[in-house]
This record gives structure tokens, sequence and C-alpha cells, in this order.
């Protein structure tokens, strides 16, 4: 071994440093909540993934207490060989409903859900058309799956079609994929006319929901429900740690997609499954959407007095 094998990191902490660049995360004391405690201050938060308030909802904070009493900690394994629970299932019955799909698999993450499910229907022969400005998740997703990458002009189905059109070959597979809510801007991509471009080609569409589960759509159901674009999207990708709440992602469609990534989902099958306290918060959260309907309308409120 060297002095210091990893030495040039620091020279390069340096350079983040010096061009404001270093992160610098602040410590939560407390709650996550619309008020917070973070660093020794007690600020309103405007920075969280908490759409709904849901993290610190006294049914989920019991339901998970709950689960851990009963059931333990941890899981103890991963889902194939020994860690399925029946709350992995149950949870799943109830988010393949929430995106009125006909099953849905939980990842670890909403990260590992996109470049999982990517790189597992997908090979070195087919082409990925994918949004600028979509998510880090997607784009790792798209080099893992080694298809050759076209990217589009942000929110542009126009050029979607052509990078398609231009990029076809006979059995070769296309994915058309999008985020549905952007992180960054928080503008809603074009879903109808990105369904009709992949429609004409013949291309699986796929729309990373992370952040318009439980904020768009009836219920909070995301993009797909919003547009009306129900059976016309080949996969939905949700996420667990936003406005549910809690943490975790998820994969919505057709059964054979759902069973396909159990057999080849790298994150699925070589990650130790959700601890019995997340999946029964989760499921708590999607009662707490059903039963309380207002916390919609009050986030939509909210935003439409601060703009």
């Amino acid at each position: 071994m060297t002095d210091d094998a990893l030495g040039y990191l620091k020279d390069e902490l340096s350079a983040l440093e010096r061009d404001g660049l270093l992160l610098h995360p602040r410590t939560l004391e407390g709650p996550q909540g619309a008020r917070a405690r973070y660093d020794g201050r007690d600020v309103i938060n405007l920075a969280s993934n908490n759409y709904l308030g849901l993290a610190n909802h006294p049914r989920l904070n019991a339901a998970a207490s709950k689960a851990a009493a009963e059931f333990g900690a941890g899981s103890g394994a991963v889902r194939t060989i020994a860690g399925q629970m029946t709350e992995h299932l149950e949870l799943e019955r109830r988010f393949a409903a929430f995106k009125h799909s006909e099953a849905a698999l939980m990842f670890q993450s909403g990260f590992t859900s996109n470049s999982g499910t990517v790189a597992a229907i997908l090979a070195k022969e087919d082409v990925i058309v994918s949004d600028r400005l979509n998510h880090a998740s997607i784009i790792d997703g798209a080099r893992l799956s080694r298809a050759e990458i076209k990217v589009f002009d942000h929110a542009d189905p126009d050029h979607a079609d052509r990078l398609l059109t231009e990029s076809a070959a006979p059995g070769r597979r296309q994915l058309l994929i999008t985020d549905g809510v952007f992180s960054m801007d928080g503008d809603i991509a074009p879903l109808p006319d990105l369904v009709e471009v992949a429609e004409r080609h013949g291309a699986i569409m796929m729309v990373d929901d992370a952040h318009a589960s439980g904020v768009l759509g009836t219920g909070g159901a995301g993009t797909v429900d919003h547009f009306g674009l129900h059976g016309r999207v080949d996969v939905q990708v949700g996420t667990l740690s936003k406005a549910i709440g809690v943490i975790g992602g998820f994969i919505a469609g057709p059964a054979h997609l759902i069973e396909w990534l159990q057999n080849r989902g790298r994150p699925y099958l070589f990650s130790t499954s959700a601890p019995p306290a997340v999946t029964a918060a989760c499921i708590a959260a999607l009662d707490v959407l059903r039963d309380e309907p207002e916390r919609l309308e009050r986030l939509w409120t909210n935003t439409a007095t601060l703009k």
C-alpha cells in the first residue's frame, strides 16, 4: 500500500470548494416536516420531497412501530431466497391498483427502480431515446444496458420522433423514456404526444413518475392518470420516498414485465428486501392518500399561493 493512494482526492475536493461546488449537508434534528430543526435552527422547510407531509404522519408511525414489533427490524435476505414477506406482496398489490396496472414490483429505491429496469429490458443491440433532462438514474440505467443512447431536446416529441426514425432497424428494440414531472424545473412532460410517438414506432414507453406519484392525477395516481393514458404506457416508475413519505421504489406494468424483473432485475435480485416497518408505513400512506384527499388539495392550494 502506498502512503496515500487516495491523496489526489484532496486536490479534487479543494477544487470543488474553490468553485463553490463542495456539498455541506444540513443535519435534521427531529422529524421531517413543514417546520423542522436543522443544525440548531428552527426553519420553514421548503426543500424536502415530503410533498404531502406524510413522513411523520401518526398513522405511518404507528404502522411502522407495530410491524417492527411483530415481524422484526429486518427481513434478513433477498426476496428470491428467504426475504419475501407477506407485506411486500400486499404493498405491491396495493401499488399496482394505485397505478391502474396489472402488477407492480418493489425495489430498494427509485434510483434502482430506473437503473435496474432499463438495464434488464434492453441489450447492446437496442436503442434508448431519452429526454435531455431525465434523472441520473435513467442515465445510469441506459449506460448499464449497453444499448445505444439517443438524447432528444427537452420535452420535444418531434425530436424524439426523428431519433426513433433514424435509429430503427429490423429486430431492434426501442425505448422512449421520460420523467413525468422533472425534478429540477418542475415542468410536466408532454406525455400524450410522446405516447403517440412511441405507438407510431412500436417503441416501449416508460415514464419515471417519481415526482408525480401522490401529486398529479386522481388521488395522486401520477401523470398517466393525469393525462388519461391508462393502458398506453408500458412501464411506470414510482417512488415511496417522496409524496409517500417513506423509502423505496416501484415498477408498475404488465405481469410479464414484473416476472422478468424478478428474474433479471439486478437490484431486486442482489439486495436485501425492505424491512417490515417500511412496507407497513407505505401501505399506511396509501390508506392516508385514500382517506385524506384534502392533503392533495392543500398541496395545490399552497402551490398556487406561493406562485
